[in-house]
């Protein structure tokens, strides 16, 4: 039997789907080998971890997962999750990321996911299923990445670091107590996060941090909270630093798209 038989057990399915609603709890998705993943949730804040990173994902966010990448879900609040599987052999030509990314999803796109979890599958033998398999490849073509990542560092120094800093949740901390903690000067984790993240130590916490205050943002929290419990001085620089990483404002950036 061809290789590629054994793989899809089914050759005429080309797009799969994994639908669920959960509140507060952390999930590992169903994996194939040979599919790549589309991570979407239409309510509430997701985050998708892998070794080398994690992301923060809003309703009009979804994250695309290369096939062979093992990653964990953590939902905050209720999270309805909607993801697609998309046969490694069919990724759209002129879009083809080298690794996960997050990307804008288009009201286009999303109606296209919802369609999908209904059918279950998207199937050749279907026509109108065939002519929606079209318009999917023909969305992830036009696919916008943005920003939301947090690279994961591998040295011991720094991974203990970086735990220290997401335990902190509100970044009341000193930095320089917490590089005591890890057994490391302020020179010494620069360099770690610079070689291993390719950011340097502050931005990684800018980050950090802007990914803490998407979840708290979800949760119903006020920017004047936030930008105090994140020890900004001032709700504007706060609102400032959002709109300089992700382009507009907190209040708008939940606004539905």
């Amino acid at each position: 039997m061809p290789k590629s038989r054994q793989l899809y057990l089914d050759p005429t399915v080309l797009v799969r789907s994994f639908g669920v609603t959960l509140t507060n709890t952390a999930l590992i998705p169903p994996h194939a080998a040979g599919w790549h993943e589309l991570i979407y949730a239409i309510q509430g804040v997701l985050t998708v971890r892998t070794d080398q990173a994690a992301w923060v994902l809003p309703p009009h966010r979804a994250v695309w997962i290369p096939q062979g990448i093992q990653h964990r879900l953590e939902m905050t609040g209720t999270v309805a999750l909607r993801n697609l599987y998309v046969r490694a052999d069919i990724r759209p030509s002129g879009w083809a990321p080298s690794g996960c990314c997050v990307v804008n999803v288009t009201g286009l796109l999303r109606e296209i996911i919802v369609r999908t979890i209904h059918w279950s599958v998207l199937d050749t033998r279907q026509p109108e299923q065939r002519r929606l398999i079209g318009v999917l490849l023909d969305e992830l073509k036009v696919l916008h990445s943005v920003p939301l990542q947090l690279p994961a560092p591998k040295d011991e120094r720094a991974v203990r670091f970086a735990a220290l800093a997401a335990a902190d949740g509100g970044a009341r901390t000193p930095v320089p107590k917490l590089l005591r903690a890890c057994g490391a000067s302020r020179r010494t984790m620069e360099r770690i996060f610079h070689e291993e993240t390719a950011m340097s130590l502050g931005q990684w916490l800018r980050r950090r941090n802007l990914l803490h205050s998407l979840k708290l943002l979800a949760a119903g929290q006020g920017v004047q909270a936030i930008s105090e419990e994140l020890g900004y001085q001032s709700t504007s620089a706060f609102i400032a630093m959002f709109r300089r990483e992700l382009g507009e404002t907190p209040g708008r950036y939940f606004d539905p798209r």
